[in-house]
């Protein structure tokens, strides 16, 4: 049973690379550069940039990782320094709406760029993942 499972959680994770690699032909090319912000979809009802695309890819890919761990590694709850008793699937969802929240103060604050934001981001989620 579990090879099964886990041939099924590889395929997907390949289509996954494959529809990223996809995706990243579709950019719109301009001066033989890419242009990040250029509409994938022009004319369409939302702006379906490069970066947008490949944020909903990677929360995708996210969920099937999780789900994958899950399956093959079940979990007990574990509680915490908030004192709250979380699963993996808890510390990824406050993860990434704290990450959010950094990132709108970032924002906020700082302005453009948004790297700053994003380490702060990810300094934020392991430390969910590790005490929380």
């Amino acid at each position: 049973m579990r090879r099964s499972v886990n041939a099924g959680f590889a395929l997907v994770g390949i289509l996954w690379l494959g529809f990223l690699v996809w995706l990243t032909t579709l950019v719109p090319m301009r001066d033989d550069a890419h242009d990040w912000f250029g509409s994938i979809n022009p004319g369409g009802w939302m702006a379906w940039t490069l970066p947008t695309a490949v944020f909903f890819t990677i929360i995708a890919g996210l969920l099937i990782l999780f789900t994958w761990l899950a399956i093959r590694f079940p979990e007990t709850p574990r509680r915490g320094v908030l004192g709250i008793t979380t699963t993996r699937g808890d510390r990824l969802f406050i993860s990434l709406l704290g990450s959010a929240f950094i990132c709108l103060l970032w924002l906020g604050i700082m302005g453009m760029p948004l790297w700053g934001g994003l380490a702060i981001a990810l300094l934020y989620a392991a430390a969910v993942f590790r005490w929380v």
